[in-house]
Formats: C-alpha cells, sequence, structure tokens
C-alpha cells in the first residue's frame, strides 16, 4: 500500500513537471539544443584527438565513443531526475519552506529528491544511447542481453552514485546556507566519467575509484559491452561503491534534519 501510495504521488510530481515544462516550450527546446551541441562539442573533442593517436592506453576511438555516451547517457538521467532537486535544497532551507516540507505526511528525502522532473534531459539520454548504437556498430559489437541488461543496471549504480553524493553536499546548506558552488563544483566533475580509467595513474586513480568513484560510473558499464572487463569485481565494486554512497548520504541526511532549527529560529 505504502509504495502504490508513493508511486502515486511520483506520477502527480510528473504530471506537474509536464504541465510546467510545456508552458514554456521555447526554453524547454532551447535547452535540448544547447545540449545537443555541447554533446556534439565534446564527440569532436574525441574525434581530433584521435587524429594524432590511435588509442588512449588500452581504449581505441569507438570505445571512447561508446564511454563518453554511456557517460552522458547516466548524466542526462541524472539532470532529469535529481539535479534541480538537489540544487534547490538550499533554497528550501533560506527560504523557509523546508519547513513546510517537513510537517508533510511523506519522507521528505523522497519529496525533495523527486520534486521536480526535467524532461529534457531524457531527450538527451536518448540521443546519448543512439551515438552508443553508432559506435557499437563501428565496433562490430553484437551484445547479448545479459550484457545489455547488464550495462543498465550497472548505469543505475552510477546514477546512484552521483545522487547520493551530491545529495552529501547539498546538505552543507544546513550550516552554510548556501551551497550551490559545491554542487555546481561536483557536477562540473561529472566530465572525470567520460576519460577512460586508463588515462588515471597512482593516487588520482585511488582517489577518482574509491573516494569520489567517479571512474567506475560509466567505464564499469561500457567494459560489460565491449568485453573489456579484466576483473569482474569492477562490477561489485560498482555495486557496493553505490551503496555505501547511498548509505552515507542518508547518515548525512539525517544527521542534518536533526540539528535543523528551521529558518526562524
Amino acid at each position: 500500500m505504502s509504495f502504490k501510495r508513493y508511486l502515486s504521488i511520483y506520477a502527480a510530481l510528473w504530471k506537474n513537471s509536464v504541465v510546467r515544462e510545456m508552458a514554456f516550450k521555447t526554453n524547454f527546446l532551447l535547452w535540448i539544443g544547447v545540449e545537443l551541441l555541447w554533446f556534439s562539442l565534446q564527440l569532436a573533442f574525441i574525434a581530433v584527438i584521435y587524429q594524432h593517436t590511435d588509442r588512449i592506453g588500452t581504449w581505441t576511438k569507438w570505445q571512447v565513443v561508446m564511454l563518453m555516451g554511456a557517460s552522458h547517457f547516466i548524466q542526462q538521467l541524472f539532470t532529469a531526475l535529481f539535479l534541480t532537486n538537489c540544487v534547490q535544497l538550499s533554497d528550501y532551507i533560506r527560504t523557509g519552506r523546508l519547513d513546510f516540507l517537513l510537517l508533510l505526511p511523506i519522507n521528505t528525502r523522497f519529496l525533495i529528491s523527486f520534486r521536480h522532473v526535467d524532461l529534457g534531459g531524457f531527450v538527451n539520454a536518448a540521443s546519448a544511447l543512439a551515438v552508443m548504437a553508432y559506435a557499437g556498430w563501428e565496433l562490430q559489437l553484437a551484445p547479448t542481453v545479459a550484457q545489455v541488461t547488464g550495462f543498465f543496471l550497472l548505469s543505475l549504480c552510477g546514477l546512484l552514485i552521483h545522487y547520493s553524493l551530491m545529495l552529501t553536499l547539498a546538505c552543507a546548506s544546513f550550516w552554510t546556507v548556501r551551497a550551490q558552488g559545491m554542487v555546481w563544483g561536483y557536477y562540473n566533475l561529472f566530465q572525470i566519467a567520460r576519460l577512460p580509467d586508463a588515462a588515471f595513474q597512482g593516487f588520482f586513480k585511488v582517489f577518482f575509484t574509491f573516494a569520489l568513484p567517479m571512474l567506475l560510473v560509466s567505464n564499469v558499464p561500457v567494459k560489460l559491452l565491449v568485453a573489456r572487463l579484466e576483473q569482474p569485481l569492477e562490477m561489485g565494486l560498482l555495486l557496493v561503491m553505490s551503496l555505501l554512497c547511498f548509505a552515507a548520504s542518508e547518515l548525512v541526511w539525517r544527521f542534518s534534519v536533526r540539528h535543523y532549527t528551521s529558518a526562524s529560529s
């Protein structure tokens, strides 16, 4: 019963988001165009690099294109589902709207995390899948159903990592009031997920694998598709890191709410 209740609430939030987006159709289309242009420039950058080399580490051109497509796919899903919500947390605290949300008979984290949906992100995520499909055709891949299913499940793990880490940073708003700088700073780190893990060595590889697991987010799902998983344990590591990040974000969220004194205090 509780699951059905939350599902109906989420459906209502989707409906409100659709109405809001359709009220500003030009802005909706322009934002999609800007994201597509940015993605195209990233792909053009890779094309320029591979005019001067055959490989980055052990990654060929079309493998890197597929990696960029996977990273963009996960990033755009995050943008569609969570980005606006994480950014707005500081506004809820500063204006006192969080007081009202805490009084509602619903899990506050659920409401804050899913209140707004950016529909344009789904369009851009579809374009990323199209690029991945073309890269797979160039690589002459024929992934099995298990590989494709595994890719999407691992992508969800990467999405969970992004969401958990950004919400954790957004919780700094409970003490600093404004934490958009940290939130957007983390969003810029998404670009690291577009790079092959072979490009990193030593401290940076360890840091972006275990402290901020950016190198796991899209590298592991793509390695599964192109049969590059040298150690299948990488899939388990991505799963474990996603669960650890989510658990840590829940602890930080509960600690923050427990010490929240409301905007009127």
